[in-house]
């Protein structure tokens, strides 16, 4: 019988892998991720996430930048492709979540590159994460909102947090606060104030998986005050939400239906 199992083929040259590195800690790497970073010609990326991989691939050169050079950072990846180099380019948590994989795809549409070829490698993102370092708070429908108004209008930002707390979502915020960047987190919570209970249960989790780690559980009324920075994933949780044995955990709903206590 032929053994359907095999091992991703990359290109020979000519290509883009865009890898998604998971919260940091190098046990969260998927083994697709790892495979494709040891068949790099040469990786890409933020400084601070070349550092969380520097025991693997040793002899791969690296090509680090700082924040805010995305643009440029993708459009020497593209010029190394054609080089006929194969490139990773990576990204913390997924790559298609907030990361670098749909800016690939944008110079590539821009720069008409059409004999590049790209591949995006899945990794664990930082909502999954911190969702399970919280315990099980992403059990029912939720929303992923990044606070940064660096690329998007404050104005729809907050429109979207009040729309979805409007609409009992459970919310991941993103990129809360920065040094200089703290009114649209304090925004958020007078938002979110209006809407929900100030006993509502909210998670933060900073630095998941890396050894800065910190995992607290507060509530609404507490979070205006509450430590947060650009590597802190705040979870609020839902009017369903609640706590149980110091864990965030929000009912999918299977108590209406089903008896809990009983294996028949």
């Amino acid at each position: 019988m032929q053994n359907l199992k095999s091992k991703t083929q990359y290109p020979k040259s000519g290509s883009v892998v865009v890898v998604g590195l998971g919260p940091g800690d190098l046990a969260q790497l998927t083994p697709a991720a790892r495979q494709a970073l040891e068949s790099a010609d040469i990786i890409y990326g933020y400084k601070t996430y070349l550092r969380l991989i520097g025991d693997l691939a040793p002899g791969t050169p690296r090509e680090g930048s700082g924040m805010r050079q995305e643009v440029s950072r993708v459009n020497r990846v593209v010029d190394d492709a054609q080089a006929g180099k194969r490139v990773a380019l990576v990204s913390s948590g997924d790559a298609g979540v907030y990361g670098m994989a749909g800016l690939v795809y944008e110079v590539l549409r821009e720069r008409a590159e059409a004999n590049v070829a790209v591949e995006v490698i899945p990794g664990i993102s930082a909502l999954n994460a911190a969702a399970a370092l919280l315990g099980a708070p992403l059990m029912t429908d939720f929303a992923a909102i990044s606070l940064s108004d660096q690329l998007t209008p404050r104005a729809e930002i907050l429109r979207r947090v009040e729309l979805a707390a409007q609409a009992d979502f459970v919310l991941c915020l993103y990129n809360p606060k920065g040094k200089q960047r703290v009114e649209p987190f304090e925004l958020t919570c007078q938002i979110l104030a209006r809407h929900r209970s100030p006993d509502t249960p909210v998670g933060l989790v900073r630095a998941a998986y890396r050894a800065q780690q910190a995992v607290e559980v507060i509530t609404l009324a507490d979070l205006p005050e509450a430590e947060v920075n650009m590597v802190t994933i705040v979870i609020v949780g839902n009017s369903r939400t609640g706590i149980y044995d110091g864990k965030m955990v929000t009912p999918r709903g299977y108590a209406t239906k089903y008896d809990l206590d009983s294996s028949d």
